[in-house]
């Protein structure tokens, strides 16, 4: 599974490293309109080959109810029953009977903490014969798994900010690089949205690296078959975005340097361009694409083995629904310091000036390494709580044991 997400990963920063190479230089230097219909033929290509492999792809047909609704029904039903007392003897707590259910039925056995306020949704309710009332009475197995889900959610919200600190580095490191000197030799021009190849560069060297070496090494070292749990590995993505942060603020400090020492305060991006290579952007950038390497496929790896088997085609999504909360959080962060420097700057903010050499931008980049700071330690606290779920054999595995 580990391979599987690094490989996706990989494949991802491919198309990535294509399209802010091969279609940027198309649409700075060949126009728009060429650079949309060769965007367009690859994704029809892409839609090609999705089709072509349509004969090996297998499909699981869906049966009983949702899983989100089985876990919403645990919510609801642990409210309804917040009066009923608890059983003393765990088991005691509804389940179905092993002997009346599907071989394809999921069962997990109870377990005491977290969240022991959920069991109450498990309360036996109903005459043994009768069918339950879902939003009343629920199965231990649900139980358990409604307490997964929301065991892993302080998770997920350690990752928001490290979307927060992707967005910002996107979008002000290219307004960065449109003042710095964009050329590579003598006859060839960067395009300043060709930065972004930085962060996909290291990421294409670094997983098969991650993969073939750092794996087998750390493997012989703990034991794992991953190397290193997968919160570990989130944990030291989270460290690696904190050194981007710093070394994007002190980027930016020597960038202003320069710009103070050429008087090139009021410059016009674009056309005049300072003494000092974009390259210098690399560093944060290159750091901070081997902290997506870390933090994102361990993300994958986490929601998916920590998923209730129902959910795991869906838990993969956990993580860019993280990242798009993040890329929301740094609108509200930008709106925020602006708001609280209002009087701090002539601008009117940190960030409002239209002018990103009168802008206090390395400030803002402390700023957020310090809040990269504060949410490690948060998730340093979540993820020692955490307790991993127990792996249960899945219905071929159970079959397979009792073949043998």
């Amino acid at each position: 599974m580990s391979s599987c997400f690094n490989w996706l990963l990989l494949s991802l920063c491919t198309g990535g490293a294509i399209s802010v190479t091969v279609f940027v230089y198309i649409q700075q230097y060949k126009g728009w309109d060429r650079g949309f219909a060769a965007a367009a033929g690859a994704m029809g290509l892409a839609v090609i080959v999705f089709i072509a492999g349509m004969p090996r792809y297998r499909l699981a047909t869906v049966q009983g109810s949702s899983a989100l609704t089985e876990i919403f029904q645990v919510y609801v039903a642990a409210f309804r029953n917040r009066n009923l007392p608890l059983p003393e003897n765990p088991d005691e707590l509804y389940e179905i009977s092993r002997s009346k259910a599907s071989p394809d039925t999921e069962f997990v056995a109870h377990r005491d903490k977290p969240f022991r306020f959920l069991d109450r949704a498990a309360i036996v309710q109903t005459p043994k014969d009768a069918a339950p009332n879902p939003w009343r009475q629920c199965r231990v197995t649900q139980v358990e798994h409604a307490k997964t889900v929301l065991a892993m959610v302080p998770i997920f919200c350690s990752a928001i900010i490290m979307g927060t600190c992707l967005a910002q580095l996107q979008t002000f490191s290219i307004g960065q690089g449109n003042t710095m000197d964009n050329w590579l030799g003598k006859h060839f021009h960067m395009p300043v949205a060709s930065l972004p190849i930085i962060p996909l560069a290291m990421l294409i060297l670094a997983v098969p690296i991650y993969e073939r070496l750092f794996v087998p090494f750390a493997r012989r070292l703990t034991g794992l078959p991953t190397g290193i749990t997968y919160l570990q590995r989130v944990g030291v993505g989270l460290v690696l975005s904190i050194v981007s942060m710093a070394i994007a603020a002190a980027v930016e400090v020597r960038r202003k340097k320069v710009v103070a020492r050429h008087g090139m305060v009021d410059m016009i991006p674009g056309h005049d361009y300072l003494p000092m290579s974009c390259f210098w952007l690399a560093p944060q950038f290159g750091v901070f694409g081997i902290a997506d390497m870390f933090t994102y496929v361990g993300l994958m790896e986490f929601f998916y083995s920590q998923a209730p088997r129902a959910l795991k085609s869906m838990s993969s999504s956990f993580l860019w629904c993280s990242l798009s909360f993040g890329y929301f959080m740094s609108t509200i962060i930008v709106q925020a310091v602006n708001a609280a420097t209002k009087g701090a700057t002539a601008s009117g903010g940190w960030l409002a000036s239209k002018n990103i050499n009168r802008d206090r931008l390395d400030l803002f980049f402390w700023l957020l390494a310090v809040l990269s700071t504060l949410n490690f330690f948060n998730y340093l606290f979540w993820a020692s709580w955490y307790k991993y779920k127990p792996a249960v054999p899945q219905p071929e595995q159970q079959q397979q044991q009792q073949e043998v």
